[in-house]
């Protein structure tokens, strides 16, 4: 009895540190004593096996991370709107006063709307309404299991939005970053085919995504949980801090890489709803951008709208120098902004005012 009080004393001081505290509570107050006494009659392996199970059952129940409180005031200061009983979460920003402008704001994979954050305040001084939304399974929106991610329903969630703001007869300026910008080849595609209910579009930059699946370099772990059937599960389950951010790291350049609190503030967007169980099912937009390839880079051939393309030349993801001749041959009439040569595939976060001044110069072009 003294010891189990012991352990039950450690527990309560320790325990939400480590993992879920009523199964590990449950493990270490019941079962540790008859482990430790049975210990000497079992062989190694058992023993082990014995021990991991309960601690496996811990790991899994992991609650999430808190949120920054960046993090919280970014989340505090948003809406949610509803889309086919799915909570999507949206920012929705007035800025110049007497300016007809409205720029719509489509984040990459596998983050949220807060890739954003560092040129809000910027993009304010310029537009009166910046607008920005988490995808379906991404952020603060919601993340239905099972669930059939795909760019067609993200675009819908698009055009829903701007509905619900009463804002689907206005011209629209479309920036976007990686998936985000897959998203804006369907919403292009669906503007060039004048459909009633799409978006008029007035402009469209984007910046370091993979618009061609030939040039486009996915990572390992994404080529796992893409591809990985009955693995992928498992691998999402296991999925922690120390994965991601070993992960996510190279993608940005060596003089520009988020700090721990920042990389952090990503995980705590993704763990958000349980995002990680979701991640293998929205990783099917890269065999998605195969499959309609024509219909994609057909849209940004066939437009006359201004586009514009921010590029972070260090990016691994999409190479240097073969995704951009590739861009240049396909899309002639397209203008091109290289910014140095250390930024790479997040060029908004890595370098906030480069990026800015870019799509500035781009806007104020026509």
């Amino acid at each position: 009895m003294v010891r189990r009080d012991r352990l039950r004393r450690m527990v309560n001081r320790y325990g939400d540190c480590i993992a879920g505290r009523g199964v590990l509570t449950f493990f270490l107050v019941n079962f540790l004593p008859w482990f430790i006494r049975r210990a000497r009659m079992r062989e190694w392996w058992v023993q082990v096996g014995l021990l991991a199970v309960p601690l496996l059952a811990a790991y899994l129940h992991i609650p999430p991370p808190q949120l920054s409180p960046a993090l919280h005031s970014w989340k505090s200061s948003g809406k949610f709107f509803t889309y086919k009983g799915l909570r999507i979460f949206y920012q929705d920003s007035v800025g110049v006063v007497g300016s007809p402008e409205i720029v719509v704001l489509l984040h990459g994979f596998p983050t949220s709307s807060y890739d954003w954050y560092k040129i809000w305040e910027g993009l304010t001084l310029r537009f009166h309404r910046v607008i920005a939304l988490d995808f379906l399974g991404f952020g603060f929106s919601d993340k239905p299991r099972p669930h059939h991610y795909s760019i067609f329903e993200q675009a819908s969630i698009v055009e829903a939005l701007l509905r619900h703001l009463g804002l689907q007869n206005r011209r629209i300026n479309l920036l976007s970053h990686d998936y985000g910008d897959i998203v804006a080849q369907e919403l292009l595609y669906r503007f060039k085919q004048n459909r009633s209910g799409r978006l008029t579009i007035k402009s469209l930059c984007l910046s370091n995504g993979g618009i061609f699946p030939e040039t486009h370099r996915p990572l390992l772990l994404q080529k796992l949980l893409k591809d990985g059937g009955m693995l992928s599960p498992i691998l999402t389950r296991l999925m922690n801090f120390f994965v991601f951010s070993r992960g996510l790291t190279p993608v940005f350049g060596p003089y520009t890489r988020p700090s721990e609190s920042e990389l952090w503030d990503m995980w705590a967007g993704i763990r958000n709803n349980d995002g990680n169980l979701v991640i293998d099912s929205l990783l099917q937009y890269i065999n998605q951008r195969k499959k309609f390839r024509r219909r994609w880079v057909g849209a940004l051939a066939s437009v006359t709208i201004p586009i514009h393309f921010i590029y972070g030349p260090l990016d691994p993801v999409n190479p240097y120098p073969e995704f951009l001749e590739l861009y240049r041959k396909t899309l002639p009439r397209s203008t091109v902004s290289i910014l140095d040569d250390h930024i790479s595939h997040y060029p908004q976060l890595e370098d906030p005012m480069g990026f800015l001044n870019a799509y500035m110069g781009f806007i104020n072009s026509f």
